[in-house]
């Protein structure tokens, strides 16, 4: 059964092990770098603060995969995932799709009932990445930030 469960100092370092196949690394950020983020990087240049939360992904005992999501704290209006990912070995099986579902119902179970969308950003080439945030409702927006194309998702409570 999948699941989340925080990053804590007894399974970050098993976190940090896991890998996407080599051809998706220059789509996604390392997991040590995230873990490193979620801890300093709270405050976006233009004064925006942001609570990030990284996730461990399960499946029973197993990690298989990470993510890291932040809400904003300024006005509460937006949630983003700043990072998912499954591990290579674990790929091709239907876990990124059920334990993206978990990570928005998670999502929307902490934010704020002000929170009225959420953001993804991900490499332009990563069309595995594009498909299924579509799934979920996700329409890019016409923006690039940093090399990355960038879809909302409205939420409708």
């Amino acid at each position: 059964m999948i699941h989340l469960q925080p990053i804590t100092p007894v399974n970050w370092r098993q976190a940090i092990k896991l890998k996407v196949a080599p051809a998706q690394q220059e789509f996604i950020a390392s997991n040590v770098y995230s873990i490193a983020q979620s801890k300093f990087d709270e405050i976006d240049a233009d004064g925006t603060v942001w609570r990030l939360t990284p996730l461990a992904i399960y499946v029973d005992d197993t990690m298989i995969g990470f993510a890291m999501f932040a809400l904003e704290q300024t006005q509460q209006l937006a949630g983003y995932i700043f990072r998912f990912m499954i591990d290579a070995d674990q790929q091709g099986k239907g876990h990124g799709k059920a334990a993206f579902k978990l990570l928005l119902a998670h999502m929307l179970a902490e934010a704020p009932a002000t929170t009225r969308y959420f953001d993804i950003s991900y490499h332009p080439d990563n069309h595995v990445a594009r498909n299924l945030y579509a799934k979920f409702g996700f329409v890019e927006t016409g923006e690039i930030i940093d090399g990355e194309v960038i879809a909302k998702c409205e939420i409708s409570r």
